[in-house]
């Protein structure tokens, strides 16, 4: 059975009982829980957890049956966790930490069962600095699934010029994320986020159906043929099926060939040999493939040739500065002249100045992006200044 996104409890009601076999922990949004057990018929209360608190994580850390129950005291509204993302995140812990982790678990029983057996009034722990940013990552992870299942995620398009043609020819998408409390956050941190677990591949299908829709309004609306550059991570490129089911997508919305673009970031992480058979993959069904912040990441120009990527992307790392420094624009000069041996489309990002574009005119790439050729937007400001 599937576990809800967020459970409410009234007053009194029961979140789980003494002796009952662990399968969830619980994020508490929103109330105050009450944990308490009973030794010799007597209630003998433990704690009382409040907003940011975790609960019942401990039975299913160490796969005990439940040794309190959990009572609501006022209305509450909970985040699930379940044993799949607690074992996905243990999973990745140091081996050190992980002992640790076990030796506090048995000092934890241990007390717990000293405490049993007699009357205790109910004391906070202070919140330690890494608990409190282990638990804010953990609400964040809960409140990013949320917004998944209620399309909360918005898709930045933001242009690429075709330098040559001097018009937009296609756009990358950016996913970005309206959070109700924080307002925006970062993609970086919620996207890494996502890396960390499971969640990376849910978030890729959501950008990638978004993209899909984005290039048929594009079409119905007339801006011709136009492609959107997606992002995938090395974790996405692990999953089976990826480039069957972006064809079956871009089939059902009956997209041109050529409207849809991947783009994979150098990292440490990427199985080359994996990324080469995806890349073939793309060929065979007219995807073209970008190698995005060439020269920034994990390079191995050893594995370069072997790779058949039709675009290489420049950092802006070295564009923002190749006018002011003669050897950055050494670096992309450079670049320029690898992607052409290659047969290679060049595109270069940080495009800020009409004299930054001019050097691109001269170097003859294909591909301007940056806030001079335009700042990401949503589909519906793209379609309403047309």
């Amino acid at each position: 059975m599937e576990t809800p996104l967020r459970i409410e409890l009234q007053p009194g009601q029961a979140l789980f009982h003494e002796g009952e076999p662990p399968d969830t922990a619980y994020l508490i949004e929103s109330g105050q829980i009450e944990v308490r057990s009973h030794q010799s018929g007597r209630p003998v209360l433990l704690s009382l957890l409040g907003p940011g608190d975790l609960v019942g994580e401990m039975a299913v850390i160490d796969d005990s049956p439940r040794t309190a129950s959990a009572i609501a005291l006022s209305h509450c509204v909970l985040f699930p966790i379940d044993r799949s993302q607690i074992a996905e995140r243990l999973a990745a812990t140091d081996p050190i930490v992980r002992s640790l982790l076990e030796s506090q678990l048995k000092r934890y029983r241990g007390a717990l069962a000293a405490l049993q057996g007699m009357p205790q009034a109910p004391g906070l722990l202070p919140v330690t600095p890494s608990e409190r940013l282990g638990i804010g990552r953990i609400r964040l992870e809960s409140q990013l699934r949320e917004a998944l299942a209620g399309r909360g995620l918005e898709l930045g398009l933001q242009p690429l010029l075709d330098v040559d043609r001097n018009q937009v020819a296609g756009y990358e998408a950016l996913v970005r994320w309206n959070h109700p409390e924080r307002g925006p956050i970062s993609p970086a941190e919620f996207v890494a986020l996502a890396e960390e677990t499971s969640l990376i591949v849910p978030v890729g299908e959501y950008v990638m159906d978004a993209a899909c829709e984005a290039v048929a309004a594009l079409v119905r609306a007339g801006h011709g043929s136009p492609f959107v550059a997606v992002n995938v991570s090395a974790r996405q490129l692990g999953h089976p099926g990826l480039v069957e089911r972006i064809v079956a997508r871009a089939d059902a919305a009956r997209l041109p060939r050529g409207s849809l673009k991947l783009e994979i970031t150098e990292s440490q992480a990427l199985d080359y040999t994996l990324v080469g058979e995806v890349i073939s993959l793309c060929h065979g069904h007219g995807i073209k493939v970008a190698l995005d912040d060439f020269g920034t990441g994990y390079s191995h120009l050893a594995h370069l040739h072997r790779l058949d990527f039709d675009v290489l992307k420049v950092d802006q790392a070295f564009s923002r500065h190749m006018l002011a420094d003669p050897r950055a624009m050494s670096v992309v000069e450079a670049i320029v002249q690898l992607g052409r041996a290659l047969s290679a489309e060049i595109v270069v990002e940080g495009i800020e100045t009409p004299a930054q574009l001019e050097v691109l005119r001269r170097l003859g790439c294909q591909f301007a992006q940056g806030y001079l050729i335009g700042r990401p937007r949503l589909l519906q400001e793209i379609l309403a200044a047309a």
